[in-house]
């Protein structure tokens, strides 16, 4: 019995010693292959870090302007930046931070040339942002235009006699509660909101033709109904200018600046803003608005969005 039981100790440690051996042998190459890799990434980032072109990203919906802004204007002051490249995959957003990112491309593009490349989405307000760039790129596939605007809202009205909530309003001005989910809008209202609307899409067309209107090979109107269209029809049509992803725009930039060195993208990122409990409160605060602009749809902004 002695004997079995240290040849089974024998057995463990020679096959505790073998597995050793192997983590070794594997750490050993693991190591090497990640100090490949690390010397990889840091020529690539070396490149980045002095790349002449600079890329910045705007994803998702579009509800406020300072961050893009911010980075328009650090891109507009390094002096080693030759050019900007918008990078858009979004479907759109809110009205003023869309006109307000627009405006600020139009200024730096006089100075400095900016361009757009759209991922999968650049519709409504993220192709209203391209369309302020002196040239747009998309890939084929890329769904854009949806040059329209929307807001949406909800009659509860229905809901709340089933579940007997009755909600009280007390106003000043008869369109105070416009949209309000407690009862149906009203003829005029409708009216009223329309006409809002038509308002804000006219500045969205005149906006678009104030850059592209010699480009467009159809009127602006006829292009301007909310239709959403693939690169190539976008390119057939005059809204985009070349069908290509973010690295051939790219290239094909540093080629036409001629720039000097390898080419590479510099992808800009937001300034880091230091912790605070105010702007925890101030993000949990805009986390629970848009939630309630989901969920419970009441009277809200005018949207560049495509839903």
């Amino acid at each position: 019995m002695s004997r079995e039981r240290s040849k089974g100790i024998v057995g463990i440690f020679i096959l505790v010693t073998v597995l050793f051996f192997i983590f070794i042998i594997f750490a050993f190459f693991t190591v090497s292959k990640l100090k490949n890799a690390d010397n990889l990434s840091a020529d690539l980032l070396t490149n980045s870090m002095n790349a002449p072109i600079a890329v910045i990203t705007i994803e998702n919906e579009i509800r406020e302007s300072r961050k893009v802004v911010e980075m328009l204007m650090a891109a507009e002051e390094e002096e080693s930046i030759k050019a900007i490249i918008l990078r858009i995959d979004s479907p759109g957003g809110a009205v003023a931070p869309t006109q307000e990112i627009y405006e600020e491309v139009r200024r730096i593009d006089k100075k400095k040339p900016i361009y757009s490349s759209f991922g999968s989405v650049a519709a409504s307000g993220g192709y209203y942002i391209g369309a302020a760039t002196r040239k747009i790129y998309a890939n084929a596939g890329t769904l854009t235009g949806s040059i329209g605007v929307i807001m949406q809202m909800a009659d509860l009205s229905e809901l709340f006699k089933f579940v007997k909530f009755r909600p009280e309003v007390i106003k000043a001005g008869r369109y105070k509660d416009i949209g309000s989910p407690a009862r149906p809008m009203t003829d005029e209202e409708r009216a009223y909101l329309t006409n809002l609307l038509a308002g804000t899409h006219k500045q969205f067309i005149a906006d678009i033709s104030a850059v592209r209107k010699d480009r467009l090979t159809k009127d602006i109107n006829e292009l301007a109904q909310g239709q959403i269209f693939h690169g190539t029809e976008a390119k057939e049509f005059g809204l985009v200018d070349e069908l290509g992803g973010l690295w051939e725009a790219g290239r094909a930039i540093h080629k036409e600046l001629k720039l000097k060195g390898k080419f590479a993208l510099r992808y800009m990122k937001p300034a880091r803003k230091k912790f605070s409990l105010s702007d925890l409160i101030e993000d949990s605060q805009d986390a629970l608005t848009l939630i309630k602009q989901k969920v419970v749809a009441p009277t809200g902004p005018a949207f560049l969005y495509q839903p």
